[in-house]
């Protein structure tokens, strides 16, 4: 259990950008209670962006995500559990690989499919069993998307909903990737170099200056 309560390379639980966010948004007795806190914060006040520079690093460490003000959905994870460790509450992080049945059309063109592999969550040691939990799609998003948002309580596991408001199909889970102490990022980035090819590209083309309105994209584009 140490090494869920300890700082990682990407889980930085002790930086000092996030151990600030940790205390701002930690509230409540239990650590049950303090988890929710700090999932809602991590869920909406850090805005969901799939359009990032995917071979660097920093797209997945905790402490840019507060920095830059956004992440996907690995980031927002990896933040989740930053945060929790930084209030004592043993964390990790999981991944699946799920398919999109609402992809936009943009997000497909660039990404050349509808599957998202190593999707990321956290989990969280709470009142003695690993719960999970899905900060990725802040509230305005799902809201503009009419998608269910997804809420956590601390006692059962916050994943995708596989149908949105319309009944329409929505996530699948097709593959779990296990859970892990750091993001795996070797791995994770191996196989986005494999998969998305193109939105592999286009994060490094952005990046590299075409300014920011190339890296923040058009907002409809951004839900996946």
């Amino acid at each position: 259990m140490k090494e869920y309560l300890q700082p990682a390379r990407y889980i930085d639980s002790d930086h000092p950008a996030v151990v600030a966010f940790s205390k701002k948004n930690s509230s409540g007795k239990t650590d049950r209670e303090r988890a929710v806190a700090l999932y809602y914060a991590v869920r909406d006040g850090i805005r969901y962006n799939p359009f990032l520079d995917f071979s660097t690093e920093d797209a997945f460490r905790a402490s840019h995500c507060i920095e830059a003000g956004e992440g996907f959905c690995v980031g927002k994870a990896a933040l989740l559990a930053a945060c929790a460790r930084a209030d004592g509450i043993p964390a990790r992080v999981g991944f699946a690989d799920v398919k999109n049945h609402l992809t936009t059309p943009a997000l497909r063109e660039r990404m050349g499919t509808d599957l998202f592999v190593y999707h990321g969550f956290t989990e969280l040691m709470l009142e003695g069993k690993w719960v999970k939990a899905t900060p990725a799609f802040n509230l305005e998003l799902c809201r503009r998307f009419r998608v269910k948002p997804l809420e956590f309580d601390g006692r059962e596991d916050s994943i995708f909903h596989p149908y949105d408001e319309a009944d329409r199909r929505h996530m699948e889970y097709v593959r779990d990737r296990g859970s892990h102490a750091d993001v795996p990022v070797a791995q994770i980035m191996q196989a986005f170099r494999e998969i998305y090819p193109v939105l592999v590209q286009a994060g490094r083309a952005a990046a590299g200056g075409a300014g920011n309105a190339a890296r923040a994209g058009d907002p409809e584009e951004r839900f996946g």
